[in-house]
């Protein structure tokens, strides 16, 4: 008779302690980037944050402004995936050109809540543009605001299609969008700061809205 196989349980594998610690490193540095800017953000600010020596902090990540440089760009990649996430959503399908705008207006300003430590780190980045190493910037830009740009142009493309917007350059239709509609409560809000009423809000994106359609009506 046939002896049922056996079967080995295998043991858990122990947690990788070293990722870890890089890890918490990470998010310290996030938190204190996000609390005090990038020159402020320094190793030994970091350590003190993620509660571990600075000896830690500089074993780890030898270059410290080479780990701000990562915080920037892996946050500026999870807003511009949120962004083309709510571009997709918003003009998939369109019912109603009009409210469908202003729905994307609106639905491109919650990043500003749900992801307030990035925001946070723009603001700081932004007055310290001058003082970033050489380089940084146009990665930030590229990763961040361009590619929200550019999933924002395919979306656009696709409406341009059906006939409903004469769109002959969705990139600059994009950009355009971005300056006309939401871009206005992102400034009074200074990139959500300060809190800007929704009756004030809403106004300023459905005017936003009626002069792209304006601009690109068929």
């Amino acid at each position: 008779m046939a002896m049922p196989p056996v079967i080995l349980e295998r043991t858990p594998r122990p947690p990788d302690g070293a990722a870890e610690e890089r890890r918490a490193i990470v998010r310290a540095a996030r938190t204190v980037l996000a609390r005090e800017g990038w020159r402020r953000c320094t190793a030994e600010a970091t350590a003190v944050e993620a509660g571990v020596p600075t000896e830690t902090v500089r074993r780890c990540f030898p270059d410290h402004e080479h780990l701000l440089e990562r915080v920037l760009l892996d946050s500026s990649v999870s807003v511009a995936a949120a962004l083309g996430a709510v571009a997709e959503s918003c003009l998939a399908e369109i019912t109603d050109l009009e409210q469908d705008l202003i729905a994307l207006g609106r639905a491109w300003l919650a990043p500003l809540e749900t992801f307030r430590e990035h925001f946070a780190i723009v603001r700081h980045v932004s007055a310290e543009v001058t003082r970033l190493p050489a380089g940084a910037v146009e990665k930030w830009q590229a990763a961040g605001p361009r590619q929200a740009r550019r999933e924002l142009a395919h979306r656009l493309r696709g409406v341009a299609a059906r006939g409903l917007l004469d769109i002959p350059d969705a990139d600059q239709a994009a950009e355009r969008f971005i300056l006309l509609v939401p871009s206005g409560v992102v400034q009074r809000s200074f990139l959500g700061a300060l809190p800007v009423p929704r009756a004030e809000a809403d106004a300023l994106i459905a005017d936003g809205v009626a002069d792209f359609i304006r601009l690109y009506h068929p």
